[in-house]
């Protein structure tokens, strides 16, 4: 009975329906017309506006503490570089002498030399500026071979399966060989400066870098996007360029900023030991070995402080600015 109630109530909702059409006579242009097209509104609803470096530069700029060592590290390096033409600066290795012809030796900081002299006369406010742009040099210098060198060794490293045999045996060799001594056989093979230093720590300075893209590269090679790049025929440089690099943004950041503090510590060790730059080259190695033979004096420790704490500040301005960057250029931290 159920059904029969419900059949009849469906066909008096039909007929009704069908009265109602038929007491309205429609037109073919009534019934059948074309919907308006607006083109900007179109756009609107397919593009989201998502750009990857202002996402990164928001997202970078959110940190605080990473604004604040960049404002520092920009400083800086600003200074650095415009000291020498700033009116009053002495020359880092003029010898100052007094009214007598002696040298100003071991003058602690005041209004005349305010980072004091060191034990033959010379200004250790310009020297220190001075060491300060050497071993930023090296620094860069450093670390752009180190990126240039490493991404390339270890991307092909890693996407190209037949060369890795050959860039794994070229590791192992490489990699054995102690740092240290590598570096103490080539100061005592070549000239003594700012170029073999850079030689020595560039020579081995890659390995860290391409191991580590070599990694990432392995665990994103055989995606989808990539695999179907290959069965299209497009050219390995051009997926190396447009699927693998960018995913590597991040991690190459942080290890390019990483580089340039590490450069300078290594540079500083080098000539912790001896064998680094000449004493009239001034360096923040130069610096801080003349400094650390003079702590067992107290009124000559500035000596040592001074370079110091520029040091310091260079490297975990670096450190906190490149974990910054790389957290910032992670897609996933751009959602808003």
């Amino acid at each position: 009975m159920k059904y029969l109630h419900f059949r009849s109530g469906r066909e008096q909702a039909t007929e009704k329906l069908d009265e109602a059409l038929s007491s309205r006579s429609m037109t073919d242009e009534e019934a059948f017309s074309f919907a308006g097209f607006d083109s900007q509104n179109a756009e609107r609803g397919g593009y989201s506006g998502y750009s990857y470096w202002r996402s990164t530069l928001r997202a970078f700029f959110q940190n605080r503490a990473a604004v604040f060592f960049l404002i520092v590290m920009v400083a800086v390096l600003t200074f650095t570089f415009i000291q020498p033409y700033l009116p009053g600066q002495k020359d880092p290795l003029l010898i100052h002498n007094d009214e007598w012809g002696l040298p100003l030796n071991n003058v602690p900081p005041g209004e005349e030399f305010w980072f004091g002299t060191n034990s033959i006369g010379q200004d250790l406010w310009a020297r220190i500026w001075s060491g300060t742009r050497t071993s930023l040099f090296i620094g860069f210098s450093v670390a752009l071979v180190e990126a240039v060198v490493g991404i390339l060794m270890g991307v092909l490293w890693g996407y190209v399966r037949k060369l890795d045999f050959l860039f794994t045996e070229l590791y192992n060799i490489l990699d054995n060989i102690p740092q240290t001594l590598l570096l103490i056989l080539i100061s005592y093979v070549m000239k003594p400066g700012v170029n073999t230093i850079i030689f020595a720590l560039s020579l081995t300075g890659w390995l860290g870098m391409a191991r580590f893209i070599r990694n990432q590269i392995i665990i994103i090679r055989d995606r989808d996007y990539n695999l179907a790049s290959r069965c299209l025929g497009i050219p390995t440089w051009r997926i190396i360029l447009k699927n693998l690099l960018p995913y590597l943004v991040s991690v190459i950041t942080m290890r390019m900023a990483l580089a340039i503090p590490s450069a300078i510590g290594n540079e500083v060790f080098v000539t912790y030991i001896g064998i680094g730059l000449p004493v009239d080259i001034p360096s923040l190695g130069n610096l801080i070995q003349t400094g650390r033979s003079l702590m067992t004096v107290p009124a000559l420790r500035y000596q040592l402080f001074f370079p110091v704490a520029v040091l310091v500040v260079i490297t975990v301005s670096f450190y906190i600015i490149g974990n910054a960057f790389a957290d910032a250029a992670d897609p996933k931290n751009h959602v808003r």
